[in-house]
């Protein structure tokens, strides 16, 4: 199929520039200029602007085992929607992806019915239990992309020193859920004023750092490649900073919901504000902002993390941790930190597409002659209000919901297919 897309502005190399693209056979075929051919279809974009697929490190698809929150069909049709290309799927689904049959279903499911590109993470331990170390061989030979407990963590620490070490026998990056479990206890926020106010039970800081200190150090002795999921706190960002320094394979992901939102947010009880790690102090989420400017934190990814409604409409110390990310991720980040002058526009696409991709060594996140037709149209100009109506994953637990959002997806294009068009019909 022939696509070619005119009147865009073009995000290449950090900068915009118009002209049209041409899609053929999957590939990128021509970038920029004027276009003339007869092709399939024809998009308008009417100078909206044109970014590299966004990719996600991080995301629950729930599928096999927990499919009336969220399944691949609904997940990857929510990224489409969100303007991702690619979506790494998280182990914790039931059963654990813990073997080559689990990674051989979401495969081929994904391959089937998916509307975004699905790379497998696989799990760190059997069951993801913290006992015994799982078949990583195997999986890696079925393509898994990393391995990773998370939604859980390695207690013991000779464990995953032999993880790390087995791991980095395969090339396989380790992914961390840094969480102590003797110091987050039941806790249902973050350990400061907030809880003590509210009369609820807390999660340090320290909880995240402790272990993030330990896998560094684990991480350097195995020689493993060590990446930190949804990093939280100034003190975690000066651990990554000083093992950077010294050159060792450390990165980090943060989250949208902690770089916008702190622990102020949950004084309505509003269960669409509860995720681990929970939100953290104005002083956490600042440094978090800093550190994503400056290249500290190399990248963006959702925790997308759907709940059924029933399991959300609970009393705050019941209800499950987690929100979905994938269809809020560029609309929030674009209005709370681009909009505002936080961050530039470049970093934070850069953020979501090529720093991603390089972590886990993925293809994607540029637009180049000659690379795979993963993209998304957007306009900056236009909003979106996430509604129940209108939001395309299975669950609906987000605090942004009915509210309107700037940086609207028109379209989205992935291996030289549409999955996404937006309602309004500027196509032919």
């Amino acid at each position: 199929m022939k696509i070619l897309i005119k009147n865009a502005k073009i995000f290449q190399k950090d900068k915009f520039i118009k002209g049209d693209v041409l899609i053929e056979r999957k590939k990128i075929t021509k970038l920029g200029g004027t276009i003339t051919v007869n092709a399939d279809k024809i998009i308008d974009a009417q100078g909206a602007c044109v970014f590299p697929g966004f990719i996600d490190l991080h995301s629950h698809l729930r599928d096999p085992g927990h499919t009336y929150k969220e399944d691949i069909v609904t997940g990857t049709k929510a990224a489409a929607h969100g303007g991702f290309t690619t979506v790494c799927a998280m182990p914790n689904t039931e059963p654990v992806t813990d073997n080559i049959a689990s990674v051989e279903y979401i495969q081929l499911r994904a391959k089937d019915y998916g509307s975004a590109r699905v790379y497998v993470i696989g799990a760190i331990t059997k069951q993801s239990a913290g006992e015994e170390i799982a078949e990583m061989a195997t999986m890696k030979s079925g393509g898994i992309v990393a391995v990773s407990d998370d939604g859980k963590c390695v207690q013991d620490a000779r464990l995953m020193l032999s993880c790390m070490k087995y791991a980095s026998n395969f090339g396989l990056p380790i992914i961390i859920h840094p969480e102590d479990y003797s110091l987050a206890g039941k806790g249902q926020i973050h350990s400061g004023k907030v809880a003590t106010k509210l009369g609820l039970s807390g999660i340090p800081g320290l909880a995240e750092e402790v272990i993030i200190a330990r896998d560094i150090m684990l991480a350097e002795s195995a020689g493993a490649q060590l990446h930190i999921a949804h990093i939280s706190t100034a003190r975690s960002l000066e651990l990554v900073k000083n093992a950077k320094d010294k050159g060792l394979p450390v990165t980090c992901e943060v989250t949208p919901h902690h770089l916008v939102l702190n622990e102020e947010a949950t004084i309505t009880f509003n269960t669409n504000t509860k995720m681990k790690p929970p939100l953290r102090s104005e002083k956490d989420r600042l440094a978090c902002v800093q550190a994503l400017k400056d290249g500290l934190i190399d990248c963006i990814a959702t925790d997308h993390a759907p709940h059924a409604d029933f399991e959300k409409e609970k009393e705050y110390d019941h209800a499950p941790f987690g929100i979905i990310g994938l269809e809020t991720a560029f609309p929030v980040l674009y209005k709370n930190l681009v909009q505002t002058g936080l961050i530039s526009l470049n970093r934070l696409v850069e953020a979501l597409t090529i720093a991603p991709a390089k972590i886990l060594d993925l293809p994607g996140g540029v637009l180049e002659v000659g690379k795979a037709a993963d993209l998304t149209i957007i306009d900056l100009e236009k909003e979106t209000l996430f509604s129940v109506e209108n939001i395309l994953s299975k669950s609906k637990n987000t605090p942004w919901l009915n509210q309107f959002l700037p940086g609207r997806v028109l379209c989205t294009i992935c291996n030289g297919n549409v999955t996404y068009m937006d309602s309004e019909k500027w196509t032919n």
